[in-house]
């Protein structure tokens, strides 16, 4: 957890409006009301000292997880899933699916021991494969926002490629990896990839989308993700619904250790809890799942049921199920009080 510290204490720099994507797109592209992220005037937050948190027993204890249940959504979240879910067919489903993604039905007789089926009829059970390249040994350092549609294609990659993140939230105001992320590149930009595996750092996220494809994957561009500026323009249109959230630092305690998520990029019940994620600056180990993901069966076999999001906080043993149930977790295990200077 040592790596997560250092420069945490170093005044914010901020990103201006458009900084996020270079300068070639900046021309021709606005970014909509939901990636606009600074207005220019300074932040009480920004210069705050990090507040390491240490979530006491009682405190996890007393939240109970709650049973999952499948496709569930509560009532207050309704409009939340509904905005989230104007995504995928904006962005034709991308992240959706792992790379070289195949399915079949097979005689349960033939199914194979070591894979998940998500449904099963007429004793036949649904496989679905995936064609991945190496994996990383380290999971990829990503400094990144939701509110940024350049963020977004690299999160699409990701979880294309199947691969474990180290994200590093950087929402406007947040005192922690934002100033971090620029001491270590130099930019006031976004997204920033760090890959431990190589020593290789960069900047742009065609760039960084090339490089993974690469390096961990087929070496072929998919095509949702090789169109330029209609990339570009979709991937912000997607997010317009969500009006900014994942964007603007939330006063949070800053976690020991990475939290754990399952997910993958075009899950509205997965986005709703990054989200809160990113607001709250809370580092988070990201396992992608997308369909045909070798580790949805993984999932299954460490807690005996497959579904996404599913958390695990280190810091207070706490493990669950339910993006609703998750996101008042997380407010309430390490959201600080506002003030009026916040």
């Amino acid at each position: 957890m040592a790596s997560l510290l250092p420069s945490l204490r170093a005044p914010l720099n901020y990103l201006p409006v458009g900084q996020c994507m270079p300068l070639r797109a900046r021309k021709a592209f606005s970014l909509p009301p939901s990636a606009e992220l600074d207005n220019g005037e300074p932040s009480s937050v920004a210069t705050k000292e990090a507040v390491v948190s240490s979530p006491s027993d009682a405190s996890s204890a007393a939240f109970k997880a709650p049973e999952p249940r499948r496709f569930y959504v509560r009532s207050d979240k309704l409009l939340d899933i509904v905005g989230c879910s104007l995504a995928l067919p904006m962005r034709l489903g991308s992240g959706a699916l792992a790379q070289g993604y195949k399915v079949s039905f097979v005689p349960e007789s033939q199914f194979p021991s070591d894979n998940y089926s998500s449904f099963n009829i007429a004793g036949y059970k649904l496989l679905e494969t995936s064609n991945l390249g190496a994996r990383p040994p380290k999971p990829i350092e990503i400094y990144e926002f939701e509110g940024c549609p350049f963020c977004r294609k690299v999160r699409e990659i990701v979880s294309i490629l199947d691969l474990d993140v180290l994200y590093y939230p950087c929402p406007q105001g947040g005192p922690n990896f934002r100033p971090k992320a620029i001491q270590l590149g130099g930019k006031k930009q976004f997204p920033y990839m760090v890959d431990p595996n190589t020593g290789i750092s960069m900047y742009e996220s065609d760039d960084i989308i090339k490089y993974l494809v690469e390096k961990y994957g087929n070496g072929q561009v998919p095509l949702l993700l090789s169109l330029g500026l209609l990339t570009t323009l979709t991937a912000g249109f997607a997010m317009i619904a969500r009006m900014g959230k994942g964007s603007k630092y939330s006063p949070a305690k800053l976690p020991e250790k990475p939290l754990e998520l399952w997910a993958y990029e075009a899950s509205p019940f997965c986005k709703i809890v990054r989200e809160v994620m990113v607001e709250l600056e809370l580092p988070h180990i990201y396992h992608s799942t997308p369909r045909g993901s070798r580790k949805r069966f993984e999932l299954f076999k460490r807690v005996g049921h497959f579904q996404v999001p599913y958390l695990e906080d280190p810091n207070t043993g706490v493990k669950m199920f339910e993006s609703a149930f998750i996101i008042e977790y997380l407010q309430q295990t390490y959201a600080l009080p506002k003030t009026s200077s916040s």
